[in-house]
């Protein structure tokens, strides 16, 4: 039995999202699962960043093996260490790498920190605002009339590398405190989102801050600098960025992936020149993308980066590598994942007694072995749908009804309409046996 100390609204977030079928946004540190050998580098490398470095990590994976676990992981790992965070997910139509002006809207769109879950640019600005005005005030005493120039001085202070990169970034700001301090709220919100990089703003709002145009793809990476020195001015370890499923390029055009693995490139090679003092930026892909020919390895430059050896044993890979793989559950990890999730559960139940009698090791064992056998028996696919059905077909009900037994009264099966592609392809090679209903499958045991 786990000792689980949590609160109960991180409790709730967890098992709802497993309910739901996917990962939990917060509380994954009590689920983390085979984890502990990459705590040391990635706390190494966040306190780094923290210090004004920069890093970039590469995550590979089979499907199923936790990246996006991983993912956000790390970023709970770093809020706690007051980083901000921004997870994407890289698309043709939605977020195509290589167009860096919607790589930035989605980062921003997405922007998390402690105290505010998404959207945080408001947030954060305003905050950074009020720190310059404690730091004048912190530099000694001002008459009430130069209050107004101090803190214009010492913005343009702060602001003078990025005004050389993103001289728009800068005149923005500039305006929108202005604005604020007038009243003229909702110019000052059109200028806001403009700094977010959202089109259709308003031209008069533009012109109020000297500014022209909506952000193209040149003019990305100065924005991005640009939110870098906000965070950082206000407080802030830095920025977390996430990239996840960018295996997807294998699947764009010919030339819409080659631009984008060199859009990364390029990303990559702005992150070790220092430009993103603060930045820590986390991509996730399959061995795939990695290693096929519709991937990294389609651009030389991109996959010299990226390599690593991952030939030896894998109980020798080095997490200080920039890239570092995981290995996805087993069935011994996979029962201990699912007796962490029914302890956090019961933790929070009416009769943790009997949950624990009754969704004890033994049947968990048993219920992960069918979804696994029945999927092919990859252990690797199955973690979702094996959490789903935990909880909602078997937690659920013994919490609910104090007669049901899942040994007696449940019947598990897996419905081809609650599967991914991935999923499907697993159960079509598991053989599945045919049952009265076509959808559903007997994972009876």
């Amino acid at each position: 039995m786990t000792d689980v100390a949590i609160s109960p609204r991180r409790r709730r977030e967890i098992i709802d999202a497993l309910r739901r079928g996917t990962v939990p946004q917060q509380g994954l540190d009590v689920m983390a699962v085979g984890l502990g050998k990459f705590e040391t580098s990635i706390d190494d490398e966040l306190d780094a960043v923290k210090q004004g470095a920069a890093q970039f990590k590469a995550v590979r994976g089979d499907y199923g093996s936790g990246k996006t676990f991983f993912s956000r992981w790390l970023t709970e790992r770093a809020k706690k260490r007051n980083f901000a965070t921004a997870e994407i997910q890289i698309s043709e139509t939605e977020t195509p790498l290589y167009k860096l002006e919607k790589v930035y809207r989605r980062i921003v769109e997405n922007l998390s920190t402690p105290g505010v879950p998404t959207g945080a640019l408001s947030d954060v600005v305003d905050g950074w605002l009020y720190v310059l005005g404690q730091d004048v005030q912190a530099a000694g005493p001002v008459a009430s009339a130069d209050v107004e120039r101090r803190t214009d001085e010492l913005m343009e202070k702060r602001l003078a590398a990025v005004s050389k990169e993103a001289p728009a970034f800068a005149m923005a700001l500039r305006a929108y405190r202005q604005m604020s301090s007038n009243g003229q709220n909702a110019e000052a919100d059109a200028l806001l989102a403009w700094l977010g990089g959202q089109p259709h703003v308003s031209a008069s709002a533009r012109r109020s801050a000297g500014v022209r145009g909506e952000l193209d793809h040149f003019g990305a990476l100065g924005f991005l600098q640009g939110l870098l020195t906000v965070l950082r001015d206000s407080d802030y370890a830095g920025l977390v960025l996430v990239l996840d499923e960018v295996e997807t390029l294998q699947r764009m055009r010919s030339d819409v992936r080659e631009k984008s693995l060199n859009a990364l490139r390029q990303l990559m090679d702005e992150v070790d020149s220092g430009r993103f003092p603060g930045l820590y930026l986390l991509m996730t892909g399959t061995p795939a993308f990695y290693d096929g020919q519709q991937g990294v390895q389609r651009l030389a430059p991109l996959a010299q980066r990226l390599q690593t050896d991952f030939a030896t044993d894998a109980r020798f890979d080095n997490p200080r590598a920039p890239q570092i793989r995981l290995q996805g559950f087993t069935s011994e990890s996979l029962v201990e994942l699912g007796s962490r999730v029914r302890d956090i559960y019961a933790a929070g139940s009416g009769g943790p007694e009997r949950i624990h009698a009754v969704v004890d090791d033994a049947y968990i064992s048993d219920l992960a072995g069918a979804v696994t056998g029945e999927l092919g028996g990859r252990t690797g696919v199955a973690p979702r749908v094996f959490l789903k059905k935990l909880v909602a077909d078997v937690l659920d009900r013994v919490d609910q009804f104090p007669d049901f037994d899942p040994r007696r009264d449940y019947q598990p099966t897996v419905s081809v309409s609650e599967l991914s592609e991935v999923e499907r392809e697993a159960q079509t090679r598991g053989n599945l046996r045919a049952t009265s209903s076509v959808d559903d499958v007997d994972l009876g045991f």
